[in-house]
């Protein structure tokens, strides 16, 4: 696949070097391609920079993994987005989030000219996403949105990245639960001292 990623830190610098090294060309969205964040990521095989909107231009799908509170302005930056997938991987943290809307997947949808957009790779910490494995397993992912087609190269994605599954939580109206469940990780990890070495595994019996 053809993958834009817009926002190129923790989250963003880990899924790009997981699906480079799976074989798919990476083009990283930046504001300034000779002088940004996760530079490094340069030296992952099939990888380059570009300017947001050319990126967007040259991928079939777009990975948004940039601060909640800049998803209506980063949506609208993306130029032509019809007949692309989007994946948003970003939650609200502490109430800061775009104004007016009670997760980023609506803005986003709000602001874009695609309805393929789904939220995934926003449950775990971005040390879940450059190693998934724990023992003899890995960890598993999570998938939400109206989108077939997004849903499809999500869980694709998340296969690629490591995942041992990615499982469907619902429509557009579960983007809310997702950034809920997010919080409960980060909850675990961060407030009741499991530290960030923790995963989420469904069972089934």
């Amino acid at each position: 696949m053809n993958i834009a990623i817009i926002g190129t830190g923790n989250v963003g610098g880990a899924l790009a070097t997981k699906w480079a090294k799976a074989g798919h060309s990476i083009y990283l969205g930046v504001q300034d391609v000779k002088n940004f964040k996760g530079k490094d990521l340069l030296s992952n095989p099939h990888t380059t920079a570009h300017l947001v909107a050319d990126a967007v231009k040259e991928s079939d799908v777009i990975l948004i993994a940039t601060p909640a509170t800049a998803a209506t302005e980063v949506a609208k930056g993306l130029g032509d987005t019809s007949g692309k997938v989007i994946i948003d991987a970003m939650n609200i943290i502490m109430g800061n989030g775009p104004k007016g809307y009670t997760n980023t997947s609506d803005a986003i949808l709000a602001n874009t000219s695609t309805k393929d957009v789904v939220k995934c790779f926003n449950t775990t910490g971005f040390n879940n996403m450059e190693d998934t494995n724990y023992g003899d397993s890995n960890a598993d992912m999570f998938v939400a949105g109206n989108s077939v087609q997004g849903k499809k190269v999500a869980e694709q994605l998340a296969l690629d990245a490591g995942f041992a599954a990615c499982y469907d939580v619902g429509g557009n109206d579960k983007f809310q639960l997702m950034e809920q469940f997010a919080w409960f990780w980060i909850n675990l990890a961060m407030f009741q001292g499991q530290g960030r070495e923790i995963a989420f595994k469904l069972l089934k019996r």
